[in-house]
């Protein structure tokens, strides 16, 4: 895939997402405020911060394609490890927020009426975020998007929290007891807040330069060994910055090898490097001359 087609497809997968939730979160809240269920608002509060979240994602994936400029040598890739970061700090808000709700609600117990409209509304929430949530997810790892990866976090934590809601529903009209209707609501915001926590220290390891997982550099390493005429290479450094991955290594040549030759090998590596870990990496790689570096060789 191209870098091109790469940006299209994530910003059209964006768009989905915009989309879905603005229509749930306009369902949710009108049928939660007329049955008077506030398991059922404060979905529709989950909702409203997962398309906060979707708009904040669209924004990021599309300011963090920008080529570089004077002040952004590396490019905008972190615009998409910030959003995640945003989107992680609303989700702390919502969570804190539906607590509060439900704990009025503690204290003033009233009956929900027509929760017949409210379970439909959580059953058709389930289906349209496993369907979308499963096409961000598809797509982040397919593009190394952290934007649509925490977007589609978000909705796969909405699936789970309906499901939460639907039963709590049905056990309300079932039982007629009135408290599960906040307890719901306050283990949805467990659930919410939990989701919350774990976007916030993966964005914090984005944002603070943290090296690429084992895996990669376990490739980056087998790439340089099964490169013939490389004696040894030191001071691999990886870094994250959106979707794309930035790396630079030394490696060590024989020092009687023409110039040209050193060009073509660092090309080929180069171009394995992208092979293997997808087009989006911006790689720097410094040649030296076998000898003058002690005890870095592959031998």
């Amino acid at each position: 895939m191209t870098e091109e087609s790469s940006n299209a497809l994530k910003r059209r997968t964006a768009w989905l997402s915009i989309i879905s939730n603005t229509t749930l979160v306009i369902l949710k809240l009108i049928v939660g405020l007329y049955t008077g269920a506030v398991s059922l608002i404060s979905e529709a509060a989950h909702s409203g911060i997962d398309l906060v979240a979707a708009i904040i994602a669209f924004y990021a994936v599309k300011k963090a394609v920008e080529p570089p400029d004077k002040e952004h040598a590396y490019g905008h890739g972190k615009y998409e490890n910030l959003s995640s970061a945003i989107e992680a700090l609303l989700i702390v808000f919502a969570a804190i927020w539906i607590v509060y709700e439900a704990a009025q609600k503690m204290k003033h117990l009233t009956e929900p009426e027509y929760l017949e409209y409210g379970i439909i509304i959580m059953g058709i929430s389930i289906v349209v975020n496993y369907f979308v949530s499963k096409r961000l997810m598809h797509v982040a790892r397919l593009t190394h998007s952290q934007a649509l990866e925490a977007d589609g976090l978000h909705l796969q934590a909405d699936i789970w929290t309906s499901i939460g809601v639907l039963f709590g529903l049905v056990a309300i009209k079932v039982t007629g007891w009135l408290w599960i209707d906040p307890v719901i609501a306050i283990i949805v915001a467990t659930i919410i807040f939990k989701a919350g926590y774990d976007m916030t220290v993966a964005s914090a390891k984005e944002l603070t330069d943290m090296s690429l997982p084992s895996e990669d550099e376990r490739i980056l390493s087998d790439i340089f060994q099964a490169q013939p005429e490389i004696r040894g290479f030191h001071q691999l450094r990886t870094r994250r910055s959106g979707a794309y991955r930035i790396l630079d290594v030394h490696i060590l040549l024989d020092r009687e090898m023409p110039l040209h030759e050193v060009h073509e090998i660092c090309d080929q590596l180069e171009n394995k490097i992208k092979q293997s870990l997808g087009t989006m990496c911006d790689v720097t790689i410094h040649a030296e001359p076998y000898g003058d570096v002690p005890n870095r060789s592959l031998k």
